[in-house]
């Protein structure tokens, strides 16, 4: 136990230290507050990201908060991962690839009652990272068009607490709070003719978003779940700076510096998400999710799109063998996923949709706990080429590691 905490403690002080250097480079992170994170405890990356319907038993589910009341006593988990993403970009005739690395969460959980459990998790809620080059765009009402350079940095980050207790022994209910807090850094030229107008913005944003959910345990072999996010407004604040330049004259002047504005705020949107777990007799455990997110109802707009409920669908199949097995070979989990995002934005009345699959494998760390290093492989692709919209291919391996720790156990033997 003492060189399991050692480990953690290691594995907490990279985390900390690489956190600020996540990054997401998709061009569709120009969007709203950007790119949105999925960070996957445990072994849900390798089922598609599914999995509402499981209990937080061998390792911390993040995707419901009730999964807590089923976590066993004198059990101390603890949660930290990453991933590496391999993407290529493609927009008629021209083709870009990127690489890049995210941490994507640092948790843990642990019981306070023997029907009661909490957990407290940090991770990336968005990432903007971006760069437009030479973007020809039409001037409204004009035969005339404008150049765009923009490029843009930051994004928010989540801090979640939850708590799930357990009512009899096969209902559970939870509830989490995630204060998300962050800024993004926005810098853009226009050009018109020979003059250029340079905006450097600095967007702020905080709130709090609460959630509920319940388990069922219909019976040995299956459980139900639900998971709902009330709609929450995110407070938006930000500084900027305007300079332009006369290419004719050679001059330039500053319009305003660090000027400080109150803007619109971003609104999530109720989020209600549900789902099935079933064991069959040869130790394969069958998930599927469905999530709906009614966008259409926070009634606002993005200057690039439009915005659209969202749907969302995902499943997994995972297989081990029995218990009693002593191989090490014989005790490795297998799985393998599948998720389909509609996407929350239109853009020219194009859906920018994701779609994905995965395999994953889960290696235990030792014999007697539940600690796993888990390894996933993530094959997707999201927006298409058409109406000047990019496609995006990528290759993501997602590594995370889940240490179970027993603790307050008298031993048996000194």
């Amino acid at each position: 136990m003492k060189n399991k905490i050692i480990l953690a403690a290691v594995c907490t002080l990279f985390y900390m230290s690489a956190f600020s250097q996540s990054i997401s480079s998709s061009p569709y992170s120009i969007y709203g507050l950007g790119s949105l994170y999925d960070s996957d405890f445990g072994s849900n990356a390798s089922i598609g990201s599914s999995g509402i319907a499981l209990p937080s038993t061998s390792s911390i589910n993040n995707l419901n908060p009730a999964s807590l009341g089923f976590m066993y006593q004198n059990h101390f988990l603890f949660d930290v991962g990453g991933k590496s993403i391999f993407s290529s970009y493609q927009n008629s005739p021209k083709t870009e690839s990127r690489n890049n690395v995210q941490f994507s969460h640092l948790a843990l959980a642990f019981p306070v009652s023997p029907k009661s459990a909490v957990s407290v998790s940090l991770k990336p809620y968005s990432s903007a990272t971006y760069k437009i080059s030479n973007l020809v765009l039409p001037i409204e009402n004009s035969t005339e068009s404008y150049t765009l350079n923009a490029t843009g940095s930051g994004g928010l980050n989540d801090f979640n607490m939850s708590y799930g207790h357990r009512i009899g022994k096969k209902v559970a209910l939870g509830v989490s709070a995630n204060f998300l807090f962050g800024n993004i850094i926005d810098k853009r030229d226009y050009t018109i003719a020979n003059s250029v107008s340079s905006i450097d913005k600095t967007s702020y944003y905080k709130g709090v978003r609460a959630s509920l959910g319940g388990q069922v345990q219909v019976d040995s072999t299956m459980s139900l779940g639900i998971n709902i996010k009330s709609p929450s407004q995110i407070g938006a604040s930000k500084t900027q700076s305007v300079t332009s330049y006369n290419g004719s004259t050679l001059t330039s002047s500053t319009i305003e510096t660090d000027a400080n504005y109150d803007v619109v705020d971003y609104y999530l949107p109720l989020e209600v998400g549900v789902g099935v777990s079933k064991v069959f007799k040869n130790n394969v455990n069958f998930t599927m999710d469905y999530t709906k997110s009614l966008w259409n109802a926070t009634n606002q707009s993005d200057i690039y799109g439009t915005y659209v409920n969202q749907d969302k669908f995902a499943m997994g199949f995972s297989f081990s063998k029995p218990k009693n097995i002593r191989s090490y070979f014989d005790r490795i989990k297998y799985a393998t996923g599948f998720n389909y995002d509609t996407g929350f934005l239109e853009v020219d009345n194009k859906r920018i949709n994701n779609m994905s699959l995965s395999l994953g494998v889960s290696l235990p760390v030792e014999n007697r706990t539940f600690s796993a290093l888990n390894v996933t492989y993530s094959y997707g692709q999201k927006g298409s080429v058409s109406n000047g919209l990019i496609k995006e291919n990528y290759h993501k391996i997602s590594v995370n590691l889940s240490l179970d720790g027993i603790w307050f156990v008298k031993r048996k033997f000194d």
